[in-house]
């Protein structure tokens, strides 16, 4: 039997994470990304299958790339465009990475910028 990639466990544990989390209207889903270089993150209405906003350090003016800095300032601006449509509160999906280094400093910057999850 093959031995599976780090990604293709990471999917699997994602698959068993969305069996469990949903995002509505009220609350949506902010989903992050994380590639080698770049960090990305979305807040999805799961109800009406649709990216409400959407941050990434592959945009023109981000800074700092994929690091823990630029997960810090993706995080912020993230919550930052929730707020100004309205999105005070959202279910935090970490896409079957561990909640550790990039991926809870976004969530701590979300959640500094106002965003409760």
């Amino acid at each position: 039997m093959a031995r599976d990639s780090k990604d293709k466990i990471r999917q699997r544990i994602h698959k068993r994470i969305r069996h469990r989390l949903h995002g509505t209207s009220e609350r949506p889903r902010l989903a992050v990304f994380r590639s080698l270089k770049h960090i990305y993150a979305q807040v999805i209405d799961d109800a009406k299958g649709h990216t409400v906003v959407s941050a990434s350090s592959s945009e023109k003016n981000a800074a700092n790339g994929g690091n823990i800095a630029g997960a810090k300032v993706i995080g912020k601006l993230v919550a930052e465009r929730a707020k100004d449509k309205g999105i005070n509160a959202v279910v935090f999906d970490r896409g079957g990475y561990l909640y550790h280094g990039r991926v809870k400093a976004l969530a701590d910057a979300a959640r500094e910028a106002g965003l409760e999850f």
